[in-house]
């Protein structure tokens, strides 16, 4: 098949002769077929394999382009045996992963019945949403938020059952406001509010950047955690929810200030996890996917600066036999 890439979506790659067979052949000698991959048709052979979790090597790519442009197939790899039927038959696409899919929220009625539930950030993006929900599931919201016309505009959606609280998370008073708006008694907590940075990296980053991020991402929701578990270990129960990012789980989704400030989110949480594990009070972080930010969220991009040198490691480390797949170079350098 012409201009077939690693790109190319995985229907493409099984409905190539030579590539195809490979493909079959190790699904065969794992006691699977073709089908299990029914619902990843239309994602790109590169996507899956690092979607796979080790199960599709990075070899593997490398691999099957060769079997493509050859026409060959390495006597150490498994292959299904060639035949019309395989080449020709055009699989159950089922649900393809990247296909847009119809989402319907499912509602609980009285999930969060008589309970009282803090949510920052939330007359906006994610917080809003977070917010509106326990609403209808017949909760309590005590919303915060710097914005008090997004407070006002949500009150007047939400009704009696939302409780409007105008303040800045990262101003040590804003968490007795918190409590006095609630009464007292607080039974969750979603931290949700959160600022990103410029993707400065650590020798562009300047004082002001990122003394702002670490205040309102982790000031902010350790002084709420600080001043609401009291009561929740005195009732014996409580949930806190701390949102966190893709940045808290590795290096490469923001700059030096965000990517740090979601870690010390992540550390903050399972610290508390652990502190006040068999109390009752249950705490775990989020990582959301990208949702549009608020009008604060983002300052204005940096100059820009090169692109660095990376290096992408080969892993030797394969759940397929060791002679199945060639040693591949241990690395290799792109700039990107």
């Amino acid at each position: 098949m012409p201009n077939i890439t690693p790109a190319s979506p995985l229907r493409d790659w099984l409905a190539e002769p030579t590539a195809g067979q490979v493909l079959r052949g190790l699904l065969v000698s794992q006691g699977q077929s073709e089908e299990a991959l029914a619902p990843a048709l239309g994602l790109p052979l590169e996507q899956l394999v690092q979607m796979s979790g080790g199960k599709f090597p990075a070899e593997l790519v490398d691999v099957l382009v060769t079997a493509a442009e050859t026409g060959q197939i390495p006597d150490s790899l498994p292959a299904a045996p060639p035949t019309e039927a395989a080449a020709t038959a055009e699989p159950d696409p089922g649900v393809e992963i990247g296909a847009p899919e119809p989402w319907i929220e499912q509602v609980t009625p009285g999930r969060f019945g008589g309970q009282k539930v803090v949510v920052t950030e939330a007359a906006s993006g994610i917080g809003k949403a977070v917010a509106s929900r326990i609403v209808r599931e017949g909760g309590i919201v005590v919303a915060v938020d710097i914005s008090a016309g997004g407070l006002a505009s949500l009150a007047a959606d939400l009704g009696e059952a939302l409780v409007p609280v105008t303040a800045d998370i990262t101003e040590p008073a804003s968490a007795d406001a918190v409590l006095a708006a609630a009464a007292g008694r607080v039974d969750a907590l979603a931290n949700v509010a959160g600022v990103m940075d410029n993707d400065a990296a650590v020798h562009e980053v300047d004082d002001i950047t990122w003394e702002r991020v670490l205040r309102i991402n982790v000031d902010g929701p350790m002084r709420l955690m600080r001043a609401v578990v009291p009561g929740m270990l005195a009732a014996g129960v409580g949930r806190i929810v701390n949102v966190v990012s893709e940045a808290a789980l590795r290096g490469s989704a923001a700059g030096a200030a965000y990517t740090t400030s979601k870690h010390a989110l992540v550390g903050l949480t399972m610290s508390s996890a652990y502190q006040y594990s068999g109390t009752g009070v249950q705490i775990n972080a989020v990582a959301p996917a990208l949702s549009p930010p608020a009008s604060r969220c983002r300052p204005p991009p940096r100059t820009a600066r090169p692109a660095p040198r990376r290096c992408a490691w080969r892993s030797r480390v394969s759940p397929w036999p060791r002679n199945w797949l060639p040693r591949s170079r241990s690395c290799s350098a792109r700039t990107r």
